[in-house]
């Protein structure tokens, strides 16, 4: 087996000590906005239209969307803790385009419908832009685009085999590093419209925003416990249970993420794994000059263990990922967010990227769950006569699906058969996981066969290939 770049030239250990000596324990992007105006815990039992559960992005436009399309309707956000606390306070930022975790895993699973899955989410990345414009969602959009890069000699390959045209671009070492200067870097593919770059705490709090203003009622720290349709019609909907008060709902958007499901069916649709970030402490114009990057574009390496990055507003780097952890059980604990080996791991691969950034401090240092599911992107349904709407397993790419997402699910509410709810990839389930102990077993062992492709030029071995053939996704 060889070796990664990562393990060819790693960093003093004083420069990672160094970096996170001051570091803050908390997600930046919700430490960075403004105090937001608190919403109220249920107070008492209430009829509604449409009950959503959930106040990240899924909850959020689903809601919003809700009292768009009809205005009478009334819409109520029921949040567990507070809007965005979760994944949409806590991710990287990238608004993607694709709604399928890339060209490939979409080839793969809906070859039919593929190039129609890819014009429908780029028309949804422009929708999310022109809403941003519209609602005044005050959120440090930028549409602009991401850089797959190769950081490998066998990487380089598979980017010189994908199609390019004007809105994908090569770009061989010279080029790439005329865009974004690391010495890691050996070639890479701009695709310069399929993502935008966001402040996630903003979008989540804008929309909150908005919502509210349309008439949305939202309680914040009221878990919902159960979703009960028990003696009760479909037209008369369910019954929402929370510790301070009932909520008796004509239909019902289940926007729970990686938290479990309320509905038991979808129990062992998704997994949480831990993925872990840093950010920067922003630099200076000596710094940012140093490494370029004056078109901002997002970025991410081909590695099965990645790392992704991007700069915010005020040109902090944000660098995330490699580490994908999960642990048995299935369980979400705020404990597994402070995990030093991840966040030294993390360090000690940014200055191999960015070597001239020597003597940079990390201000934040957070991690947050992913709602995996074994086909790599969102699966959507319904349950109860049609009373019922869910989607979950965004596997990470969740900034710019959810609101694809949202319209899935309102239509299926609705009863509306539009292109949208007719799509295989909308129709279909995804394959649960299995119980413990076989989850944990099978999830650490695909890790491990993960890390040994990296070390040997991307190569799979047969239980990657088995994985494959059963369509249980895995492919980064």
């Amino acid at each position: 087996m060889g070796t990664t770049i990562f393990e060819r030239a790693r960093p003093a250990a004083s420069v990672v000590a160094h970096s996170l000596g001051d570091t803050r324990h908390a997600p930046f992007w919700l430490d960075d906005i403004a105090p937001q105006a608190r919403h109220p815990r249920l107070a008492a039992d209430l009829n509604c239209d449409l009950a959503v559960v959930g106040a990240g992005y899924l909850g959020l436009w689903t809601a919003l969307m809700a009292k768009q399309q009809n205005p009478a309707a009334r819409v109520v956000l029921l949040e567990a803790r507070t809007v965005g606390w979760a994944a949409s306070g806590r991710n990287g930022g990238f608004c993607e385009a694709s709604l399928t975790h890339g060209e490939e895993n979409g080839r793969t699973r809906w070859p039919n419908e593929i190039d129609r899955l890819n014009e429908l989410g780029l028309e949804n990345l422009d929708e999310i832009e022109r809403s941003v414009a519209e609602l005044g969602l005050d959120c440090d959009f930028e549409r602009t685009g991401a850089i797959d890069l190769a950081i490998e000699e066998h990487q380089v390959e598979w980017l010189r085999e994908e199609p390019t045209s004007a809105d994908t671009v090569f770009l061989d070492a010279e080029a790439l590093r005329g865009q974004v200067d690391s010495p890691t870097y050996l070639a890479g593919v701009w695709h310069r419209r399929s993502n935008a770059l966001v402040h996630p705490g903003k979008l989540a709090a804008k929309l909150a925003r908005v919502a509210t203003e349309l008439g949305v009622e939202i309680f914040e720290h009221t878990p919902v416990r159960k979703v009960d349709s028990a003696g009760l019609t479909p037209a008369q909907g369910s019954n929402l249970v929370t510790p301070h008060g009932t909520v008796r709902a004509r239909k019902t958007a289940l926007a729970t993420n990686v938290f479990p499901s309320l509905l038991k069916r979808n129990r062992l649709s998704t997994v949480p794994v831990y993925d872990y970030v840093l950010m920067t402490e922003p630099l200076s114009p000596e710094q940012l000059a140093a490494i370029g990057w004056q078109n901002r574009q997002g970025l991410s390496d081909l590695a099965n263990q990645f790392h992704y990055y991007r700069l915010s507003a005020d040109n902090r780097i944000l660098f995330g990922g490699y580490d994908a952890i999960y642990h048995y059980g299935a369980r979400v604990r705020s404990e597994y967010e402070n995990r030093p080996a991840s966040y030294e791991r993390l360090a000690s691969h940014f200055f191999t990227t960015f070597p001239q950034l020597e003597g940079i401090r990390f201000s934040h240092r957070w991690a947050g769950a992913i709602d995996t599911s074994t086909r790599f992107c969102a699966f959507f349904g319904t349950a109860r006569g049609g009373r019922i709407a869910y989607a979950a397993g965004f596997t990470g790419l969740g900034v710019g699906a959810t609101h694809f997402a949202a319209k899935v699910m309102l239509d299926q509410l609705a009863g509306r058969h539009t292109e949208r709810t007719q799509l295989e990839m909308v129709r279909g389930r995804a394959l649960p996981f299995p119980p413990e102990p076989i989850a944990s077993m099978g999830i650490q062992t695909t890790r491990w066969s993960l890390d040994r492709a990296d070390h040997n030029r991307g190569r799979r071995n047969a239980i990657l290939k088995t994985l494959d053939a059963l369509g249980l996704g895995f492919d980064s």
